[in-house]
């Protein structure tokens, strides 16, 4: 169906894309970032009709857009495209907007950004059924704003940072996961509550009181940064208990996949372990970190965790929320850094999951880069990505031979330390023999008079633990 110039797409809560191209940002920058945010609307159930897109220098400090561009935004959502009378202009504090790149107040009907419908509609009304209800923003807006924003399109308005949290929220399955996506929501959420109509305060002062009281807006505050510190508090007792978990693996073979996310990490969790992980074409299809066993099984074993996907512009507070689950990437042995080798945009994706490794601590971690989804593309294309990361795998998750080349690659890593070395277990302590198969490669094994002489390969520094261990075990 076409209204004007616009192309709708049938089914489904209709949404536009707005954002602003700022000094520095190119066109093919502007149009990959909003291409991922009509992902991310995707994954919500939002349908997107139209982008609507402004060069500036500056954002407008009131609604973002200038004038003219607010109109044509009006009309995709039904609304008066004006900022209601009396809203500020320019933020305290702020140098004032300066004058856009192009002159879109005098154009309205300016093109829209590539990739999506081209025009606005040109001044033809919509159909209620063919308005959009949602508008998503490519930037953080400021309650102003928001709040400005919605009275001028009369539709609901979310920035980049409340889409990604949503998203979260719907995903997040463990009480962990729940507990720090609520943490992050409320941190997120807190500053932008808005004093409730008609004002006013909510407490009268008593005696000794000065002034009158908390207003309903400060106790809406309060009661939220209290509302933190319960969720805080309670997430710290599950952490305790993960990093418990976490020490009784330190002795084993860890491996953590890592990368932006929808680079195939679950996939790839799937082939390599066997394992019913939730696989799905969603940007953020799991948060929980999976931690399983790689098969065809090796002695020792070698565990393989699946750690939550990157994203460009990930707001701050998910990212400390989820600093604990993240920490699997820090403790592994080996990060295997899984890349969407199809996607036009994979370099700048590396790049974003370098930059939050090297803030957990991991960026120095021993790793293996694995260009993932190599099925998609053309010969010319894989050889023109060997010749630029010669140390990386190219292969796809849905070739089993390719994945037991990765296996193999992990397998060698681990055995490239390895020392052949004897160790005596006296029958008094016998409960130790399972130790050493937990943690050695057993080559034999012989029973003597006295005891069970073991020969195996593992790490020097892991032979010295075993050793300490044996020599202060217990006599009787």
């Amino acid at each position: 169906m076409t209204i004007g110039a616009v192309e709708l797409k049938e089914g489904g809560t209709l949404a536009v894309l707005g954002s602003v191209q700022l000094p520095g940002v190119s066109d093919g920058a502007l149009a990959a970032s909003l291409d991922e945010l009509e992902r991310l609307a995707e994954t919500l159930g939002l349908r997107v009709i139209a982008r609507v897109t402004q060069r500036r220098r500056v954002a407008d400090p009131a609604a973002v857009f200038g004038t003219g561009k607010l109109q044509e935004l009006g009309r995709l959502t039904g609304g008066t495209g004006r900022v209601p009378p009396g809203a500020s202009r320019r933020r305290k504090g702020t140098l004032p907007a300066e004058e856009p790149e192009t002159g879109e107040d005098a154009d309205p009907t300016a093109e829209l950004a590539a990739g999506a419908d081209e025009t606005a509609p040109d001044g033809a009304a919509l159909a209620d059924a063919e308005r959009a209800t949602v508008v998503l923003f490519d930037h953080d807006l400021t309650p102003s704003q928001l709040r400005n924003l919605e009275a001028a399109t009369g539709a609901e308005v979310l920035d980049r940072s409340s889409v990604i949290l949503s998203i979260f929220q719907r995903h997040a399955r463990t009480r962990e996961a729940r507990l720090q996506v609520e943490i992050a929501r409320l941190s997120y959420f807190a500053p932008r509550l808005r004093e409730a109509r008609g004002g006013g305060d909510r407490q009268q002062g008593g005696i000794g009181g000065k002034g009158a009281g908390e207003s309903a807006l400060e106790l809406d505050r309060r009661r939220v940064r209290d509302r933190i510190a319960e969720l805080r508090e309670e997430l710290a007792d599950l952490q305790r208990d993960a990093e418990v978990r976490r020490d009784r693996r330190s002795q084993l073979n860890a491996v953590a996949l890592v990368g932006y996310t929808n680079a195939g990490k679950s996939s790839l969790m799937r082939a390599l372990t066997g394992s019913d992980v939730l696989v799905e074409d969603q940007l953020f299809a799991t948060l929980d970190t999976a931690t399983r066993a790689l098969q065809p099984p090796t002695q020792p074993r070698i565990l393989v965790s699946d750690t939550v996907g990157f994203i460009k512009k990930l707001p701050h507070d998910l990212v400390a929320s989820f600093r604990s689950t993240l920490e699997e990437a820090r403790t592994a042995a080996l990060l295997l850094h899984v890349v969407d080798a199809a996607d036009p945009e994979w370099r700048a994706q590396f790049q974003v999951t370098r930059e939050v490794l090297g803030e957990l601590g991991a960026g120095e971690s021993p790793s293996l880069v694995v260009l993932n989804k190599a099925d998609r593309l053309e010969v010319q294309a894989r050889r023109v990505l060997a010749e630029e990361m010669p140390g990386a795998l190219i292969m796809s998750a849905l070739h089993p031979a390719e994945v037991t080349t990765l296996r193999d690659r992990i397998v060698a890593f681990f055995e490239r330390d390895m020392i052949e070395a004897e160790l005596f277990v006296s029958y008094r302590d016998q409960r130790l023999v399972h130790a050493v198969y937990q943690a050695c490669r057993v080559l034999g094994e012989v029973h003597e008079e006295a005891g069970t002489r073991l020969r195996v390969r593992a790490p020097g520094s892991l032979l010295e633990d075993l050793r300490g261990e044996l020599e202060a075990a217990p006599t009787r």
